[in-house]
């Protein structure tokens, strides 16, 4: 299975990728890539630039989802939304194609500092991805995460932990059964 991962941040202290690595080590047997927002920084979308052509970051962001079984990713919320690196990324990419996520099994999360685990761009993108042909398979939402991460082991929550390694293995179990 080849999986795509990305936490929907440019940050390099992100703890939504910190989110992301954790999750990933439960696939190690999988071909992964992850993925870092910063490679793919693009002017601001306009319909202006647009008329000029397409950014080959949007069209290489295309190419690696296409090329992917699955898709893992973790969304920062600012301000109650998408992180203006993750909304630029994903508006070029709708304008050449608007099923970004091109029907992929995906494992969608999300974690902030607060108490809500960025529960508002969850629900946001639990809505609108799937018209953007995103297979929402799993969710998962980790709230205070400096006080339910440790960098070094993970997740430290015992409920959340549970809560989580379930959704994993329903996840991979759902990608085996598609085999």
């Amino acid at each position: 299975m080849k999986i795509v991962a990305f936490a929907g941040s440019s940050s390099s202290t992100s703890i939504n990728r910190e989110l992301v690595k954790f999750v990933l080590k439960d696939f190690q047997n999988e071909e992964i890539n992850l993925l870092d927002l910063n490679d793919f920084t693009m002017p601001v979308f306009s319909v202006d630039l647009e008329k000029k052509g397409f950014p080959d970051e949007a069209h290489r962001f295309l190419k690696m989802i296409e090329e992917c079984d699955v898709i893992i990713c973790s969304l920062a919320e600012h301000n109650r939304s998408y992180s203006s690196a993750f909304k630029n990324v994903f508006d070029w990419s709708s304008r050449i194609n608007v099923k970004v996520f091109q029907n992929k099994p995906m494992f969608l999360m999300s974690t902030s500092p607060g108490g809500y685990g960025g529960g508002n761009v969850m629900n946001t993108a639990k809505t609108f991805f799937p018209q953007f042909a995103a297979d929402i398979r799993e969710t998962f939402s980790l709230p205070k995460f400096y006080e339910n991460f440790d960098l070094e082991s993970g997740i430290i929550h015992p409920e959340m932990l549970a809560d989580l390694k379930t959704k994993i293995n329903n996840f991979k179990n759902q990608m085996t059964s598609n085999d």
